[in-house]
């Protein structure tokens, strides 16, 4: 892509002889991106490959099994559940409180039917699949977005950053969070390259695959906007199309839920027998403070370091390049929601590190000022992150684990 979010021919290379004839390929920009981004994509399943190898290890040592832990356990079996008996069921918890299948949204277990109706596969292998699928689409997106500004090697240390974050492990699980992110990330990327229609669609499918599929609407309405603030002043046929269809998914889902419990805030109350809910940080806020008055201090002050650093990246991280945002506008706004929708909801804090997972553009200043660095610290460090993120993703999920 250009500046102006286009896609751009490729340049010819000197030296390299007569072009291909034009019937040669129907989508040379397609073939082009897909070699630009295959040492990316192949450094993303290698790390993945590894999490998953050190997990199988840990697990039977432990004497537990690895595909039960990534397929068959917390949301793994919400989700079969729901495919496999619709939303008409609820337990009881021991606190006295009613967990309704209603939390989930439903693109995950519509999509494991799907692959499990045609394929030889259970609905428990058909949501491995479907991530394992979708977490390699996501990768691609993110790498596209990064090469844009900063170039092909911070594009793949953005991806190699994204497969070594300390919970990456959820990548490769039956849950929805490569999903969503590979939903979000082509959104962006259409998003940047101005064919809002499509945008508009797949923020739409983002929107019934998570509750935070809302923030990808909000961005595309950013970038709208601000499109007809300082070039049109009223948007084009396809950019109204776009903004009408982003935020579908999500108001079908709420609405449905509402209409199925009789109350219009159905799903709140639904979310709320769950203990989540958006409290503006209260809740996490007294969390940390329990945490800075109580023998767990370090735990605390660790704590406030992390939050301290994703703001400071946030503010200060996304520099401009060549007097033009790094970061697009859209991007920067999906980024910002992902972080406050996760600080400020209430709930199970464990989550929160697997709920900042879609925030992948977080990591895109990290690796720029990496790429900066000589090819072997740049290694080095990847190799690190890479074993860290393995050995601690067997250990979470073989301890307390994502609920």
């Amino acid at each position: 892509m250009n500046s102006d979010g286009q896609i751009s021919r490729p340049r010819a290379r000197k030296g390299a002889g007569t072009p291909e004839p034009a019937h040669a390929s129907r989508f040379p920009f397609l073939a082009d991106a897909l070699r630009r981004a295959a040492p990316a994509l192949a450094c993303f399943v290698a790390i993945r490959l590894l999490g998953l190898a050190v997990l199988a290890v840990w697990s039977n040592a432990r004497g537990k099994d690895a595909y039960t832990l990534l397929s068959a356990r917390w949301d793994s079996l919400w989700y079969v559940q729901i495919v496999e008996h619709g939303y008409g069921f609820e337990v009881a918890a021991p606190d006295g409180r009613t967990l309704s299948s209603k939390a989930f949204f439903p693109l995950l277990p519509w999509l494991e039917g799907g692959v499990a109706a045609v394929l030889p596969v259970d609905h428990a292998d058909a949501g491995l699949l479907i991530s394992a699928v979708c977490s390699v689409l996501a990768a691609a997106g993110i790498f596209f977005l990064a090469e844009d500004v900063y170039g092909p090697r911070a594009a793949l240390l953005t991806v190699a950053l994204w497969a070594s974050v300390p919970v990456a492990v959820v990548q490769s699980m039956a849950y929805s969070e490569s999903l969503f992110t590979a939903l979000a990330v082509w959104s962006l990327l259409l998003t940047r390259a101005r064919h809002r229609p499509a945008a508009g669609v797949l923020a739409l499918l983002a929107g019934l695959a998570r509750p935070v599929g809302l923030a990808v609407a909000v961005a595309l309405w950013a970038a709208v906007a601000y499109e007809c603030r300082t070039e049109r002043g009223r948007p084009r046929a396809g950019d109204v199309v776009g903004a009408l269809l982003a935020p579908l998914g999500f108001l079908a889902f709420f609405l449905w839920v509402g209409l199925t419990t009789g109350s219009p805030w159905g799903y709140l109350r639904v979310q709320g027998g769950w203990g989540n809910g958006f409290d503006g940080g209260v809740a996490f806020a007294r969390f940390t403070v329990d945490l800075l008055t109580g023998p767990a201090f370090v735990a605390g002050v660790l704590l406030l370091a992390g939050v301290g650093l994703l703001c400071w990246v946030y503010a200060r991280g996304f520099k401009d390049v060549e007097g033009r945002p790094a970061v697009p506008l859209a991007l920067r706004v999906y980024t910002g929601s992902i972080v406050l929708l996760a600080l400020c909801s209430s709930g199970y804090f464990g989550s929160k590190p697997r709920l900042l997972l879609p925030a992948f553009a977080l990591l895109i200043p990290g690796a720029a000022w990496l790429a900066k660095r000589p090819a072997a610290l740049s290694a080095a460090l990847v190799t690190l992150l890479a074993l860290s993120s393995a050995l601690y993703g067997a250990f979470w999920l073989n301890g307390s684990g994502p609920p």
